[in-house]
């Protein structure tokens, strides 16, 4: 795959998120998790080293393979752990500090997996960002894409494209406000699983009011 001229996104905000998921694993108690805490951190770590090895090689093709698969991971594990979670809240398994804190963590969890599904998806990923330089068309209206051509020039923003802290923005608004808030969805597949992440924050929100409730 022939690269074109354009501006090379850094990929070290997302390292740093995939090894935050990982952190955030080692909140949850071991009731809730999947093997030994240590173990979704372990693999991030083990599934990045081909990742980041293959897109210095310029096998871009195997790097966004690896790319899913390390973000499937992650999310698999989120979700497994969301589901012990959701089972152990009438058996009171967990004492009220246990649940606040997984909850907290699987909170966090869902901002950044969704984050990185956005990250890696839009507009064929950041390889494919990258391939054409300026980003013009996705599925998320950016302020920067409704800019002219002469506002973009006095900004210096002629090759403006989105990186994964856009990305991030976008899924923490979705956590909190239940709302892309200035960024408008264009694709039917961001649409479903901003649906899906709202639906995740809101019921980990519920979880613990519910927790709450039954303590008072």
């Amino acid at each position: 795959m022939e690269r074109m001229g354009g501006v090379e996104e850094p990929r070290w905000p997302a390292v740093v998120a995939l090894v935050a998921v990982g952190g955030l694993r080692l909140a949850l108690p071991d009731s809730l998790s999947f093997g030994p805490r240590w173990l979704l951190l372990a693999v991030v770590l083990i599934l990045m080293i081909p990742t980041v090895l293959a897109r210095r090689r310029k096998q871009y093709r195997a790097n966004q393979i690896l790319g899913y698969l390390v973000v499937g991971v992650v999310t698999a594990d989120m979700l497994w752990s969301l589901t012990l979670l959701i089972y152990a809240l009438p058996e009171h398994k967990e004492s009220p500090l246990e649940l606040l804190g997984s909850a907290a963590a699987l909170w966090l969890t869902n901002i950044v997996v969704f984050a990185l599904w956005y990250w890696r998806l839009d507009a064929g990923g950041p390889n494919a960002r990258e391939q054409r330089g300026a980003h013009v068309d996705g599925a998320f209206l950016f302020p920067q894409m409704t800019l002219n051509a002469q506002a973009k020039k006095e900004m210096g923003e002629q090759n403006w494209s989105p990186g994964f802290v856009d990305y991030l923005f976008v899924a923490f608004n979705t956590s909190t406000a239940f709302s892309p808030t200035d960024c408008p969805v264009l694709s039917r597949w961001a649409k479903v699983l901003m649906m899906i992440q709202s639906l995740i924050a809101f019921s980990t929100v519920i979880l613990l009011a519910a927790r709450a409730v039954n303590i008072l």
